[in-house]
């Protein structure tokens, strides 16, 4: 018998987080909790959704299909991933169930799915959209190496202009699809002339096709697939257009599919980037169990928080690193988690 429930948290950050379309200074996410001990995190997008209830509604469906069942192995995941809910609720209850499983067989998460062990990540750290003044202190002064700007507004000419003064940082882009074509190949331009060579949707998914064009004979700057990438079927769809994908486990159900995106991705010889939502330690987890199936990491999310609310994952700048004890995943930090509980 399982013991499985729910719960949403609503996690303050340090600071507004802003794209091209939408914004958040707090983030409500639902933890999915098993025996009191295993979890899971749904964190839905600033923009595209889905609301938490909707999120909690299919998490909840897919509880009562977990309480069913006899026993929980590694082709449980595989039997839940294909769960007809959201991949946002789908996501949280495959995590909470491989840490249960690498929990109650005492291996590390990624050995469970024989996976590589997590090392050497270095993530980027986001600076979301603001006035360009306070986007380039921001750059200026992050303590970070690997800074990832957020563009797509009015003044991103403004903060290119900028680029030249800041020093030994590597500097990527993510516009989140607000431009335009034209204005995607002028700004591509652009960017290259500073170094710039990692830039995540340029355009609108509507657009994909157009991407080769738009960076010309720039063979050294990279356009990344994130919105419009959710499962390996929509990988193939794209794949003569792009130079690689930032997976995200909240789009593509979890870590088997996501996997599955970066084993087809690299195979073509794209490269592959692991992504996050503005989500705890608990979320990102999963991304750090297939690290060494990635090329990059923008795996920030909990840095962005006022307090993470789990200890297993370390972050020191821009390196993370796994506990020892992380078999059987995160542990919540109950006396901060219960801080942020809401109805």
């Amino acid at each position: 018998m399982f013991q499985l429930d729910s719960v949403r948290v609503s996690l303050p950050l340090k600071r507004k987080f802003v794209v091209s379309k939408g914004e958040t200074d707090v983030k409500t996410n639902v933890l999915t909790v098993m025996n009191n001990r295993y979890n899971g995190e749904a964190s839905g997008s600033v923009h595209y959704g889905p609301s938490i209830d909707e999120i909690e509604r299919d998490i909840k469906k897919g509880l009562k299909k977990i309480s069913k069942l006899e026993k929980i192995t590694v082709e449980t995941l595989e039997e839940v991933s294909v769960f007809d809910i959201n991949p946002i609720a789908r996501s949280a209850l495959v995590a909470m169930l491989l840490n249960y499983v690498s929990g109650e067989t005492r291996r590390y998460p990624w050995e469970v799915l024989t996976l590589g062990s997590p090392v050497g990540i270095k993530s980027s750290i986001t600076i979301s959209i603001d006035r360009p003044s306070e986007m380039i202190e921001a750059l200026k002064n992050s303590e970070y190496p690997i800074v990832k700007i957020k563009m797509g507004n009015e003044e991103d000419i403004m903060i290119l202009d900028a680029l030249d003064t800041v020093k030994d940082k590597e500097i990527r882009v993510d516009v989140n699809g607000a431009w335009s074509c034209a204005k995607a190949e002028e700004m591509i331009f652009h960017l290259a002339r500073k170094g710039i060579k990692i830039i995540e949707q340029p355009t609108d998914i509507e657009y994909v096709q157009e991407w080769k064009h738009l960076k010309g004979k720039l063979d050294d700057v990279e356009l990344i697939l994130d919105e419009g990438l959710n499962t390996v079927d929509e990988y193939r769809d794209h794949a003569d257009y792009i130079d690689g994908v930032n997976i995200k486990m909240e789009k593509s159900g979890g870590i088997l599919e996501a996997v599955k995106i970066a084993d087809e991705a690299q195979a073509d010889g794209k490269k592959v980037m692991l992504g996050c939502m503005v989500e705890s330690s608990v979320g990102i987890a999963q991304s750090v169990y297939m690290s060494s199936k990635a090329d990059y990491f923008d795996l920030d999310g909990a840095l962005l928080l006022a307090d993470d609310i789990a200890d297993g994952i370390r972050y020191d700048r821009e390196s993370i690193e796994v506990d020892r004890e992380i078999i059987g995943g995160p542990k919540l930090k109950r006396d901060v988690m219960q801080k942020y509980i809401s109805e």
